[in-house]
């Protein structure tokens, strides 16, 4: 089948399947006489857990690594399993840090409304809060 008919089967954009033949999620699919690609079932099948695996956030690398265990006809489970929580893992650490940043700005945003806006060389104002931000960083 041609790419278009992949697109329409995944939701996959023809862009999109491309670039996961060039980092090598997809095998390179057989040519036609036209030189068009022709796709197999199984490429379906593959593009739509790779779009799916991406949209859970796995990287390239790890979708790699699981379609190689399925590729030698090792069950990637446990390996998916394993990336799966490590990503939820991230995740939440992220959630905290975020909390932890909105409190930062809602602090700074309230501070801020204290001090004069006109102050154009920041020395007086909110922008001297937001500078010493990377000095506490640092």
């Amino acid at each position: 089948m041609q790419i278009q008919a992949v697109t329409h089967q995944t939701g996959v954009t023809a862009q999109t399947i491309r670039y996961y033949e060039s980092v090598d999620l997809l095998p390179k699919p057989d040519r036609l006489p036209n030189g068009y690609r022709d796709y197999a079932a199984d490429d379906v099948e593959r593009v739509r857990f790779v779009a799916g695996a991406r949209q859970l956030g796995l990287s390239i690398d790890d979708i790699r690594e699981i379609l190689a265990l399925r590729d030698t006809g090792e069950a990637p489970c446990s390996t998916v399993l394993a990336m799966l929580k490590q990503k939820a893992d991230e995740i939440q650490q992220r959630i905290v840090e975020l909390a932890q940043l909105e409190i930062d700005l809602r602090t700074l945003h309230a501070l801020g409304l204290t001090f004069p806006e006109e102050d154009i060389l920041g020395k007086q104002c909110v922008c001297h809060l937001v500078r010493e931000q990377v000095k506490n960083e640092g």
